[in-house]
């Protein structure tokens, strides 16, 4: 038997494939590289929506933290103002005034120290730092 595939063909056609076919497989190779491409595009914006919401969540548990922070410094304050008052009225028999001032002392050193730890005012210590000789 004669094998007669490569019979007739011209010089730019291949045993098995007429020129035709070879531009059809480009043109589906290259939708398929645009569609791999937009894929992949896509993933990447999902992996960025997830690590900003997991930043998000980070953030959050962070605002969370100083915000436990600050309020137990300022009920801490207050707390030890009260007791020292509660003390010296029972020592000194002076009862209520000790706990009204010291009350009042322990509420401000409260705000006083949120105010330290949020930053809103600066410590004793940078301020001197920063101070010009006279």
């Amino acid at each position: 038997m004669k094998d007669t595939r490569g019979e007739g063909l011209g010089k730019d056609q291949t045993n098995d494939q007429p020129p035709s076919d070879e531009a059809a497989l480009s043109a589906r190779l290259n939708r398929l590289g645009q569609r791999l491409s937009t894929l992949r595009g896509d993933r990447e914006l999902e992996e960025q929506r997830a690590g900003n919401e997991e930043q998000a969540t980070r953030a959050k548990a962070s605002a969370m933290a100083i915000g436990l922070r600050l309020s137990t410094e300022l009920v801490a304050g207050v707390l030890v103002g009260a007791l020292l008052g509660w003390g010296f009225d029972r020592f000194l028999s002076t009862s209520p005034w000790g706990l009204m001032i010291f009350l009042m002392v322990g509420f401000a050193a409260g705000v006083m120290n949120v105010m330290r730890s949020a930053g809103v005012i600066a410590r004793q210590s940078a301020r001197l730092d920063n101070r010009k000789p006279d």
